[in-house]
């Protein structure tokens, strides 16, 4: 026997749990996994009334499923949005959210820094279609207000974007793209919707891929489309019913128990992110950290208004360039090279040999990708390990002459774990000396916490489940490739 729903609003941890959840008439515990492709009807008459939407019943596994139901409406409970639909693969969430809502002759605009296949969609597939596509940069609201002087049906964004983590002022972007006619799609995939939420900031619809951080467990692959009822049923779903990008019963069920986990799993891995940008700010051997809650990323002040936490990827460059990139990722020896990110597992590539490789030079420099810059998405492991692990290994890319002693990673967590500070005021951090790398024994990894720092590691938890604040009135914001380096 079903329990009555509850009369109050759930949290996102009980939404994770239970959220959608739908038991049979065997009374199980955990979800059912119905693997079947069909279903079969008590009569030629319910057949007949099932198509043509007088009844309520199931009809085949490409048009949904209870297990699939099941995985949809937990999502939708935990964005806040009033539905949601399931694809095979993240990449068939993006493009179905675009062609179902998009015909010839109609126009795009999208921020420059997506992923590579969403870029390519944009740049490659829309324009055979007929439909116009302009790139913008996501930083500079100056762009955005000159493309929406014409209209436009469709925005696609990324925030923060992959893999140079820029930021986008939804509500700004937003409040524009709508008075030129468009909707807004924005990829989250990043944040999830532990961290932020597009949506209650004026996008019309959110796209995941369900592969990271969902699952998150390098298991199954999926992907889902959010936005409200109307557009979902009248706009989406005819275009996925006949189209086919269906996810499978078993990968639904996997993410559904993956997900019970997220709001345990996110807060861990965004700690670690944050006092690992920490400790590469202050290595000689990278030239740049881009982390969303570092006081050195340009928009440091949206990000803290737009998410609760600075996310679970780190973007870094080395000196050097791809040779020394390159001797970095192959001396790390618990960090796996791959291209895939949001997994328990710390997982790092080289974005301009692998998920950039087919955007072109020119435009990987505009968005800020270099030849020496790595993606971290970082993992469950414990920091300390992965801290030594990184150090160790710049260590060996530069020949450095001895591994940094254990104890550097102790510091750096005591210190991500020391009372909270003040952070600097916007505009007032001074750019801190970078040392030069030395034939001896390098100094320790970590340093002992300046008091105008802010403390990552406490913010990272601090309000995870609240509500981020209201964005500020929309400003002029620096393009993200001009971030400041180290003098």
């Amino acid at each position: 026997m079903a329990k009555p729903t509850p009369d109050r609003p759930l949290r996102p941890a009980t939404l994770l749990v239970r959220g959608g959840l739908m038991r049979s008439n065997q009374d199980e515990t955990s979800e059912a996994l119905y693997l079947t492709s069909g279903f079969v009807y008590d009569s030629a008459k319910q057949a007949e009334q099932t198509f043509t939407g007088e009844v309520e019943h199931w009809q085949y596994s490409r048009f949904g499923n209870p297990t699939i139901a099941m995985l949809e409406q937990r999502l939708a409970a935990l964005e806040g949005a009033e539905a949601c639909r399931v694809t095979a693969t993240g990449m068939a969430a993006v493009s179905a959210a675009m062609l179902a809502h998009l015909k010839a002759g109609d126009r795009v605009v999208a921020s420059r820094a997506l992923f590579g296949s969403c870029h390519w969609i944009v740049s490659t597939l829309l324009p055979r279609y007929g439909i116009q596509t302009e790139f913008v940069d996501g930083a500079d609201l100056a762009q955005w207000r000159t493309a929406f002087k014409r209209p436009c049906q469709l925005v696609l964004l990324e925030t923060p974007s992959n893999p140079m983590l820029e930021m986008v002022d939804l509500r700004a972007v937003s409040d524009m793209a709508h008075e030129a006619g468009a909707i807004v799609v924005v990829d989250n995939v990043f944040a999830t919707p532990l961290l932020q939420r597009p949506l209650k900031f004026g996008a019309d619809v959110v796209v995941y891929s369900l592969t990271k951080h969902f699952d998150g467990q390098g298991r199954v692959l999926g992907g889902a489309v959010l936005g409200n009822k109307k557009w979902i049923e009248e706009v989406l779903q005819p275009f996925t019913r006949n189209t086919g990008p269906a996810m499978s019963a078993f990968n639904a069920w996997t993410i559904l128990k993956g997900m019970e986990t997220l709001h345990l799993r996110v807060p861990a891995m965004c700690r670690s992110a944050a006092a690992i940008a920490q400790m590469l700010e202050e290595r000689a051997e990278v030239s740049r950290v881009c982390y969303p809650f570092l006081a050195s990323h340009p928009q440091y002040d949206l990000a803290k208004q737009q998410m609760a936490a600075g996310g679970t990827l780190v973007t870094f460059d080395i000196e050097g360039g791809k040779e020394a990139a390159f001797r970095f990722l192959d001396a790390l020896r618990i960090i796996d090279i791959s291209n895939n990110l949001g997994d328990a597992k710390s997982l790092i590539t080289h974005p301009a040999t692998t998920t950039h490789s087919k955007v072109a030079p020119e435009e990987r420099a505009r968005l800020g990708i270099t030849e020496g810059s790595v993606r971290l998405s970082v993992g469950l492991e414990d920091v300390a390990d992965l801290i030594e692990d990184i150090s160790t290994a710049l260590d060996a890319a530069f020949g450095h002459a001895a591994p940094r002693p254990q104890s550097a990673a102790k510091m750096v967590v005591e210190q991500a774990s020391a009372p909270p500070s003040q952070p600097e005021p916007a505009g007032e951090t001074k750019p801190r000396g970078k040392r030069k790398a030395a034939a001896t024994t390098p100094e320790p990894a970590a340093r002992v916490a300046k008091p105008e720092e802010p403390d990552l590691f406490a913010e990272a938890v601090e309000g995870l489940f609240h509500e981020p604040r209201a964005a500020e009135p929309a400003t002029e914001a620096a393009p993200a490739t001009k971030r400041r380096r180290k003098a």
